[in-house]
């Protein structure tokens, strides 16, 4: 990517703690760009694995205070809700690999729409779906609805 690239769009993960982050992540193949370690607000973590790019900021009082934040409980699953999703070349053996130290959600397996794909959680909640590399914007990957 060049440094002349815009991100078009930023996923900021809020976590408390950045060391199950490297080594989660790392295992999953994840590089550590760039971190700044300043002590709690000033901490920061960006991550990449072929394109993807994650950011990481630590889940203290700043995020529990925030309108938004606030109005949920603090041992809410981070990623409830959340569907981060990850393309894969050579989604077999990195299936292999990773359901050797992450929580399988949902095995690998051929999807309605013709694509493999498995899901973990993250050690804070977040729910990573790996799937084979496509173009989301063909239709043909659309999810499949029953028909009258």
């Amino acid at each position: 990517m060049s440094e002349h690239t815009p991100n078009h769009l930023q996923l900021e993960l809020h976590v408390p703690d950045f060391e199950p982050v490297l080594d989660f992540y790392g295992k999953l193949g994840f590089k550590d760009v760039w971190k700044r370690h300043e002590g709690d607000v000033g901490d920061y973590l960006v991550m990449e694995r072929d394109g993807v790019i994650l950011n990481f900021w630590p889940g203290n009082k700043e995020v529990w205070e925030q309108p938004y934040f606030k109005d949920f409980s603090k041992d809410t699953k981070r990623g409830y809700g959340v569907e981060i999703v990850i393309p894969i070349e050579n989604i077999d053996s990195f299936y292999e690999e990773v359901k050797t130290f992450a929580k399988v959600v949902e095995a690998l397996k051929i999807k309605p729409w013709g694509l493999k794909d498995f899901r973990v959680e993250d050690p804070f909640g977040f729910y990573l779906r790996f799937t084979e590399p496509h173009n989301i914007l063909d239709p043909k990957y659309a999810v499949p609805t029953e028909k009258p």
